[in-house]
């Protein structure tokens, strides 16, 4: 479904700086204050394994997106098409998802006490300034469409 101009989502910040943000701020805490967290053993392998696995996520969310020619990751503007495809059939942010999968991948793979940390206000902060938000946007852009959606797909997982 597509949808006319309108107003933007209005949220708090660019999704993939958030999460840049925190790494910054968790490599520089390590910087000031190391602490391991993660066995040598699992570092790398459990790692470099949920960054893959983003990498793997990730090109069929940007498909979907450009399928429907619609913006990604521009929440500067309103959505123009409400995508239900791909990835989206599982999870209503498959996106954040990924962007979750790689930071928790670079904690990991680090040995990063502080990124690991920081992980649980990022995903508050998505939650509470991005994703809550997007939804009240796509709601009113998209109606009962989006309302059936969401209603039969997980936010996250």
């Amino acid at each position: 479904m597509t949808a006319p101009e309108g107003n933007a989502p209005g949220v708090i910040a660019w999704p993939p700086l958030i999460y840049l943000a925190a790494l910054g701020a968790g490599l520089g805490l390590d910087y000031l204050w190391p602490m391991s967290v993660v066995p040598a053993g699992v570092r790398y392998p459990l790692g470099l394994s949920l960054i893959a696995i983003s990498g793997l996520v990730m090109p069929f969310v940007l498909r979907q997106f450009r399928k429907a020619r619609t913006r990604f990751f521009d929440t500067r503007k309103p959505a123009t098409a409400l995508v239900t495809g791909g990835p989206f059939r599982f999870s209503r942010n498959p996106g954040y998802v990924s962007l979750s999968l790689v930071y928790l991948g670079i904690g990991i793979a680090t040995d990063n006490a502080w990124v690991l940390a920081l992980l649980v206000p990022v995903v508050a902060v998505m939650h509470y300034g991005v994703i809550l938000r997007e939804e009240r946007h796509l709601e009113e852009r998209f109606g009962e469409d989006y309302v059936r959606y969401k209603a039969s797909v997980r936010r996250w997982l």
